[in-house]
């Protein structure tokens, strides 16, 4: 495990103690390349507490941005949560968040153990963690509520079966069910290359392919209200990586409706990223990831301030709802930067 601060080389921790009441220190778990959500966190409490970062990657450049910094080893292993207690402990966390997909499960699943700590795990019960992750459960999990989604085949009889009907066309993704940042999609244009991408694991399942706009959107339930606080809706002009490239800020009241309807049935809490098309005036649901979502950027930029709400939740205020509070045809165009540091 290694630390650093911002204002000495690395060294010894703080020491453990009572937290102060007005004192707010955020945890960033395996924060990767999200270098802004460190920087608009550390923009937020200012003078109110610290972020510290944690990665598995010495090379990983956000947390060069934090107010300290903690390698550790990758989720799965046997010490990896012990050892997040223990910076819990030492850095007087007062809430933690992930920003990958399989370690929200991970936090959710031992919130009570956060608690005892007097650490609050900013996000979703480990249910609907599970459930976002798995893209077949959660795909029944909509179909079960009527609720607008692409439809999705494990078995390509299944799939034939309804492209005969008329029911599907070509092309359609071909995915794992379990996974996470559009990793190892792939589009099947007929029945050849279909069956040889169904082949590549037993894990692999068929979804339809939505022709229509592309939408994210970016969602804030409070944390002590479980009432829907902040949508952020863009248009996605350009993806890449699996993530928003270029992308038009929009409103509809409509949309705003239909993501009130599915998030207020499921339940979820805190930050949460919604994939979102549009085909043929009728709205339906991609996937859902209950974190920061690549493109939350843009959100910020136009004055929609998740960081604000929940620190004001950590603070034990509730937020009162701005849905819709900011301006349309805002075009967010993403770059690259580069960090160069010594080894």
């Amino acid at each position: 495990m290694a630390r650093l601060n911002k204002e000495d080389n690395q060294g010894d921790s703080p020491k453990t103690g009572e937290k102060k009441m007005s004192e707010i220190n955020i945890l960033v778990a395996s924060s990767g390349t999200r270098n802004k959500i460190i920087r608009y966190f550390k923009e937020n409490l200012k003078g109110k507490g610290r972020v510290i970062a944690t990665d598995m990657s010495a090379n990983a450049p956000s947390i060069y941005e934090a107010d300290a910094f903690y390698l550790v080893p990758r989720i799965t292993d046997p010490g990896y949560l012990p050892l997040i207690f223990d910076i819990c402990k030492k850095e007087r966390i007062t809430g933690i968040l992930s920003l990958i997909d399989p370690e929200l499960s991970l936090l959710a699943k031992h919130k009570a153990e956060f608690e005892a700590l007097g650490v609050t795990v900013i996000g979703s019960s480990e249910e609907l963690c599970d459930l976002t992750l798995d893209k077949w459960a959660m795909y029944n999990y909509l179909m079960d509520r009527d609720i607008p989604c692409a439809r999705s085949y494990m078995k390509i009889d299944d799939f034939l079966q309804d492209l005969r009907k008329g029911a599907i066309s070509y092309p359609v993704f071909v995915k794992p069910a379990h996974g996470s940042a559009s990793l190892s999609i792939a589009v099947a244009n007929d029945e050849e290359t279909l069956r040889v991408l169904m082949k590549q694991n037993s894990d692999m399942m068929i979804q339809e392919f939505l022709h229509g706009k592309e939408i994210g959107a970016d969602v804030y339930i409070d944390m002590l209200s479980g009432q829907i606080v902040s949508i952020f809706t863009k248009e996605k002009l350009l993806m890449r990586a699996g993530e928003t490239d270029k992308g038009r800020s929009f409103k509809d009241e409509k949309l705003f409706a239909f993501i009130q309807d599915f998030v207020n049935g499921a339940g979820f809490r805190g930050q949460i990223d919604i994939d979102i098309f549009e085909v043929d005036g009728q709205y339906m649901i991609s996937e859902v990831n209950p974190r920061f979502g690549g493109g939350y950027p843009h959100a910020y930029e136009c004055g929609v301030n998740h960081m604000a709400l929940i620190v004001n939740n950590l603070e034990g205020t509730v937020n009162q709802p701005v849905i819709g509070n900011y301006e349309e045809g805002m075009i967010m165009m993403k770059y690259v930067e580069v960090m160069v540091r010594h080894e």
